[in-house]
Order: C-alpha cells, then structure tokens, then sequence
C-alpha cells in the first residue's frame, strides 16, 4: 500500500511537473515575442518523466562522463529544454526569462552557449547521429551511461535520421534510447503518417530497433517504455509517443497554424489559466529531483598533456612519388600510437583515403559508416563531445552531402577533423561527377575553421598532427596522384603559414599554389627560367587561416602582383582567399582556376585543359611581363 501511494505521489508530481514546464515555455516564448510554444508542449510530458524518473546527471557538473546524455534533436523545443534543465537546479528559474535576449545563453534553437547542451541543434534530422556518437564512444571506453534523443515526427522524413537507425542498429547501440515526439502537426501541414504510429514501429523494426508505442501524455506509460529501453540487449530502442501538439491549451491543442508562434499577451493569459497549479502541485513537481549517476572512477584513457610531442612520424625520401591521401592514412596512424582518443570514421572509401591504414592498426577505434556521410559527419560530433578527437573521411565531394550538417557543427564548435581526398580535376577520367572543385569555398565558409591543402607526404603528415593539436572543425584536402615530397622530414607546418619555395631579388611575379599544382608552379619556375624570367613560388598550404604578412611582403617585392592557381572552382577558392588578404595594400590577383565543368580525362590533360597547369601559368606570367 506504502509503495502504491508512493507511485501515485510520483505520478502525480510528474504530471505537475509537466504542466509547470508548459507555463515556461507559454511564458518566456509570449516574453521574448517568437519561439515554438507548441512543441513545447506535446513533449513536456515526456521530457519531465524522462530527466526525473530515469536520466542519471549530476546536474552541477555537465562533464562528468558518467552522466547519461540528452540530446534535443527537435531543437526548436528549446524553451523546454531550458525549463527542464532550471527545474533540474542548473539555474534559476528566473534567468528563462531572458530567452532569446542577445545578452542569453538561451538561444532560440540551443547551441553549447548553453554548457548543458553539448551540440548544436534545430536543423532538423541531425539529433539522433549524434546520439550515435555518444553512444558509440560509451562502447569504445566501456562507460555505463545511456543516451536518449527527443525527435520530432516531422523530422523522421529527413534522409539523415534514417542514415542514423541504420547505423544504430548495425552498431548494437542499446545504450541509445530515441524518443519520437508524434504530434501529427508539421510547420506547413500535417506530418507525412500523422499519428500512425504502427507504420513508424514496423519502419524501425525493420531496421532492427526495439520500438515501443505509448501515450506521450500518459506518464506510467512513459516510465514504464523507459525502464523497458534499459532492459532491451543487442539493438537500440525506439519509444514512438501519441502526443497532442498544443497539449493542454485547448484553443492550440492539434490546431494548424501555429507552429512558431508565440501567443500574444492576451492569449497567454488564457493558456496560463487552463495550465493552472496549484501551491501545493508546484511544491510537489519541485520535490522531484534529477538522480546522479553512481559513484564511480571511470577509466577513461590516459593521454599526456605533451603527447604531441612524442609523434614518430613516417620519413620518406627527397623525390619519393607518395600521394597525400595516402600520407594521411600514415599520419593517422602515427597519431592513434601516441593518442587513445584519436578515433577514425569513414564512408567506404577507407581503400581510397587510406584511413584503412589506421583501421589495420587499431580496429577498435574505426568506424565504418558505409554512404552515409550525414550521419559520419553527425556521430563524429558526438564522439567529439565525449572527448574523442574524430577524423572522419571521404571524397571531397562527397562531404559535400553533409554541409549542413558541418555548418551545425561549427556553429556547436565541435571539435571534430575532416578530410576530403579525391579533390579537383586531377583525379583524371572518373568525371567531374567525383571531381570535389567546391569543398575549399565550403570550408571557409564554416566560421573558425581551419583549412589545408598539402602538397606532399611530408607537409600531410605533419598538418594531421597539426589538426589534432587544434580545437573546432579542420579540413584537409587531399589527392590522388602521386606527387614527389619536395619537403625534408624535419621540416615543420604551423597552421597559419606557408612556405617560401623559390626567390630572388629580381623575381617579377608571385605564384601561389596549394596541393597538386604547387608541382605545377614549380615546373613553370623552371619553364620561365629558361626564358630569363624569375618568379616567387609560394606553397600556400594553409589556406584558412593564411599568412598575410608573407603575401603581402612578396607581392611587393614582385610588382604589387601575384598569380594564384588551384585545382578548384574560382569561386571562394585559394584566388578569393588570397585576394582578400591583399586587396587593400592595392595588389593585383590574378586567378588560375578550373573555370568551367570538367569532363573525363588524364589528370595533365585536364589541368592543361583548364588552365591550371604549369604551361598555363607560364602563359600567364608572360603576358603579365610583356613577353
């Protein structure tokens, strides 16, 4: 009887609870004049049983590692999450107030801003990869906290959610619990099933999830589908919950046309109203309290804090024909020897970007996301968060496919490497279908992002250490062909700068080029030699940030002129990069670019075609010179 009383005295407090966290998200989305009270409200059930029946956090410190993880995928929820997490004690109920205030860390949609949201989310469909990250590197290092992910219904169309519950389950991830919040009601319309919620169980079913169908607004259900979820071996689950978008405001629940809207004072007075608590009802929502994890010291892997310095990095020799994207796989390697928490992901390409060569040496922290590259990108993000520092790979243009989900990363400052291989028309006769020629504009595009393009196997295998060795989102661009080291091995790379490569007093012109056609600069150094003409080559192999003052200083040295030529598209490329940094000292770029759609061919031909080659630049140079 005791124990009965007891329960009821949780469920009812839960449902209190529930209520108390909608009043938030009416109240400080009316305040702030814009939000998404709607949502808000189908899920305040869901997300009051879930943090104060079964999420195990210790709320003061958000960086224990063995707290359980909440990722809010439907991230225009984020009033609830705020509300949820003041309830919680992270922070005064007062301070949801200042929701969406310039001054707050209560964005709109939540970013790590906000320190108990890990990632950034809100572009839809991106949540539950990132669940799997987090679930994944729980496996890696045999942790025992869960991870549960909030999706809406809407977003489940997204083709990334079901890159995700392949991954999951062909991962084993029954650490990983995803919550559909199934409200019917779209932005624009009703959502593709509505509430046929047999038809999504029989789609995760048959992707080998566990899925379980409650009532999202019947709290003993929802206790019970998430003490189920912990029982459930070898597949994640799935807990699809019946809900009511507008829940418990009667003139919004399962109405159209207000998703994004705030209610204006006068009707959030009314929605107040039939949310009403009582003193005794809020008292009772605020006994409940968000349990810790079990006291425990983890064991974590063990990286010194100099561990760079202990890098033994493959040597090669002075003319040795070594492609980058294979010297990557060798700079993976060496890294994984000296750093646990260097992790690999690739999308079956490992043959072709040679992180294979990292799969041989430590299986155990390789993973294969087949193509997939939304989710690559997305679990990389969450193995990030558990202090993993993941390089995941693929073909240039194939990363391309996951841009919005590498412009949420950045904007979630992310710690995570990326590397794209098979870049420009240098690839030769698979087409310009495979031929990445826009990856460099993308890149620098991502805010605090770093960008390099080596050109050997030495300069690759030190600016992979060099990534690993910063913090947030760093590119590399790699190629196919072979290319001959120009580098001594003792040579170093800093982020930020560039090499010098060839110069004299009497030079009339600065080249610059990054990758493959810093082979091609040096060939018309020579060319242009035989001729009595001198230029500057400059390997620009940090393309963001780059070094201006060298820039700067050698196009002065050179006529006030520079000649920038890459194996991409003009556009946002090394030419804009460079004519960015010089443009107010009155210095004049002209731009080497592949200007059109490439097509088949040999790899010379096409960068003759496209005039990027070594007879195109001197070409150039000659007309600039008068010759």
């Amino acid at each position: 009887m005791a124990e009965a009383m007891e329960r009821q005295k949780l469920v009812e407090a839960l449902k209190a609870m529930g209520q108390l966290l909608r009043r938030h998200a009416v109240e400080t989305t009316t305040l702030a004049g814009s939000g998404h009270p709607t949502t808000c409200l189908s899920a305040a059930d869901i997300v009051a049983t879930l943090f104060f029946t079964t999420l195990r956090y210790d709320v003061p410190n958000p960086d224990n590692p063995l707290n359980d993880r909440f990722v809010l995928s439907k991230g225009h929820a984020a009033p609830l999450l705020y509300a949820v997490w003041a309830e919680a004690g992270a922070f005064p109920v007062e301070h949801l107030k200042t929701l969406r205030r310039i001054d707050s860390e209560l964005e709109g949609h939540p970013t790590p801003r906000f320190k108990w949201a890990e990632v950034a989310t809100g572009s839809l469909g991106q949540g539950l990869s990132i669940a799997n990250g987090m679930a994944l590197a729980a496996k890696i290092d045999k942790l025992p906290y869960r991870v549960y992910a909030l999706l809406g219904d809407g977003e489940v169309a997204e083709g990334g959610v079901w890159e995700a519950i392949a991954f999951a389950s062909y991962y084993k991830l029954d650490n990983l619990t995803a919550i559909v919040d199934v409200n019917r009601l779209g932005q624009s319309a009703p959502t593709m099933l509505q509430h046929d919620l047999e038809t999504y169980a029989r789609r995760f079913e048959a992707f080998g999830w566990h899925p379980i169908i409650v009532d999202g607004h019947d709290v003993e259900q929802l206790m019970a589908a998430f003490e189920q979820a912990k029982t459930v071996k070898g597949k994640p689950t799935v807990i699809l919950a019946k809900t009511i978008k507008g829940k418990g405001v009667s003139f919004l629940e399962d109405k159209e046309g207000w998703h994004g809207r705030p209610l204006p004072k006068d009707l959030a007075e009314k929605a107040l109203a039939e949310l009403a608590l009582t003193e005794e009802q809020i008292a009772l929502a605020r006994s409940l309290k968000v349990r810790a994890p079990e006291d425990g010291v983890p064991s974590l892997p063990s990286v010194p804090e100099d561990w760079h310095c202990a890098i033994e990095f493959p040597r090669y020799e002075l003319g040795q024909q070594v492609a980058t994207r294979e010297a990557y796989g060798d700079g993976l390697v060496a890294l994984g020897k000296v750093n646990p928490q260097i992790v690999a992901l690739d999308g079956d390409v490992k043959n072709s970007t040679f992180s294979e060569k990292f799969m041989a040496a430590f299986p155990e922290r390789f993973v294969e996301c087949f193509i997939a590259e939304q989710n690559m990108i997305g679990a990389a993000v969450g193995l990030a968060t558990r202090g993993k520092i993941p390089f995941a790979s693929s073909f240039a243009c194939f990363l391309m496919r996951a841009y919005d989900f590498i412009r949420m990363a950045g904007i979630g400052m992310a710690n995570i490497k990326l590397c794209g291989s098979h870049a420009g028309v240098s690839i030769g006769e698979d087409g310009p279908s495979q031929m990445g020629l826009e990856d460099i504009a993308a890149m620098r595009a991502i805010p605090r992002s770093i960008v390099l393009y080596p050109c050997d196997a030495v300069s690759t295998v030190k600016l992979v250490a060099e990534m690993a060795k910063c913090q947030g989102i760093a590119y590399l661009r790699t190629t196919r062909p072979k290319t001959p080291v120009i580098y001594r091995n003792e040579e170093e790379f800093p982020v930020g700068g560039c090499k010098i490569l060839r110069s004299s007093p009497e030079d009339a012109v600065t080249v610059v080029a990054a990758g493959i056609t810093v082979h091609e600069a040096l060939k018309a150094y020579e060319m242009l030699a035989n001729e009595g003409i001198k230029i500057r080559v400059i390997d620009l192999y940090s393309v963001k940030p780059l070094d201006e003052a060298t820039l700067v200083r050698c196009a002065l040295e050179t006529n006030r002129t520079i000649v920038t030529v890459e194996d991409h598209y003009p556009e946002g490329g090394i030419g804009d990069a460079v004519a960015g940094a010089v443009s107010k000292e009155g210095i004049k770029v002209h731009k080497l670019a592949v200007n059109d759609i490439p097509r088949s061919g040999k790899p010379e031909e096409l960068m003759d075609m496209f005039g990027i080659s070594a007879n195109a630049i001197v070409r150039t140079v000659k007309q600039l010179v008068g010759r």
